[in-house]
């Protein structure tokens, strides 16, 4: 690889330079063809064949099909790690937002660390688990209309759609997997209960939008084990509930007690559990 001290736009040509130059001034996370024809009028074959050549001397990174990002010159390492994984996630996989154990760090719901962004996207994925610019992405197919309860946070100058603490809140009851589990879902859905944020009219609001009866049974019982939560509202809770039991953990062997209250096997073990 060509030295990137000395001469920084050494071994380029001048429609690379220029593409460089365009790039650079954008200031965005992910680039493509599309940047590359707007910006300097060119030819989409000659855009495409451009970036492909300066991926391979090393000024761009692949992260997917026809997406790269710029490799920062103090760089040691033409692959580096994307610097901004969630204005990244919001270019690659959009319509989409971030949720899961993501959002709960991000709104101090846990404090366990994930090496993965958890991405919910209307956009059809091959792979539910991915690695771009070595970031790993866990990627969950929703319905386009369920995208709503978000909130807009920026990452850098990039807006990023974040799952709010209470949208967290539903994706991890419908999907405790996202969550990191049963039992680390359990302990997002506490932390919720515990915090001055918490609104049990919201919670309620955003389960009936989504639609899975699921969820209400979770989050039925967890509201009503807080203690926090009004008895008026754990009965709209139970006025939504689908048929059948269903399992806290799904991922988890099917045993332990069954709550028929809410309809729940209670399959992982719950500190506190009455």
């Amino acid at each position: 690889m060509h030295s990137r001290s000395t001469n920084v736009l050494r071994g380029i040509g001048e429609t690379e330079r220029r593409m460089i130059t365009a790039l650079s001034a954008a200031e965005v996370p992910v680039v493509s063809a599309d940047d590359i024809v707007s910006s300097l009028g060119i030819s989409r074959t000659a855009a495409n064949l451009g970036l492909a050549r300066l991926a391979k001397k090393g000024w761009l990174q692949r992260l997917r099909r026809g997406r790269y990002s710029l490799v920062p010159l103090s760089s040691r390492s033409a692959a580096p790690a994307v610097e901004d994984p969630l204005a990244v996630a919001m270019q690659l996989f959009s319509p989409c937002y971030v949720s899961g154990w993501t959002s709960a760090q991000h709104w101090d719901l846990t404090d366990q660390i994930h090496n993965a962004v958890v991405v919910l996207s209307a956009r059809p994925q091959r792979h539910g688990t991915l690695m771009v610019g070595r970031v790993a992405y866990r990627v969950r197919r929703i319905r386009p209309e369920a995208i709503f309860g978000t909130v807009r946070v920026w990452s850098g100058t990039v807006a990023v759609q974040m799952a709010s603490s209470h949208r967290t809140v539903i994706d991890v009851l419908d999907s405790p997997e996202i969550g990191g589990g049963g039992r680390q879902t359990v302990d997002i859905v506490r932390a919720y209960w515990s915090s001055r944020t918490a609104e049990p009219k919201t919670l309620l609001d955003l389960a009936v939008r989504l639609g899975r009866g699921t969820v209400f049974k979770r989050l039925g019982l967890l509201a009503e084990q807080s203690g926090r939560v009004e008895h008026r509202w754990l009965e709209e809770y139970r006025g939504h509930l689908s048929k059948g039991v269903s399992l806290l953990d799904p991922a988890s062997p099917i045993q332990g007690p069954i709550v028929s209250r809410w309809r729940l096997r209670v399959n992982i073990p719950i500190e506190d559990w009455a």
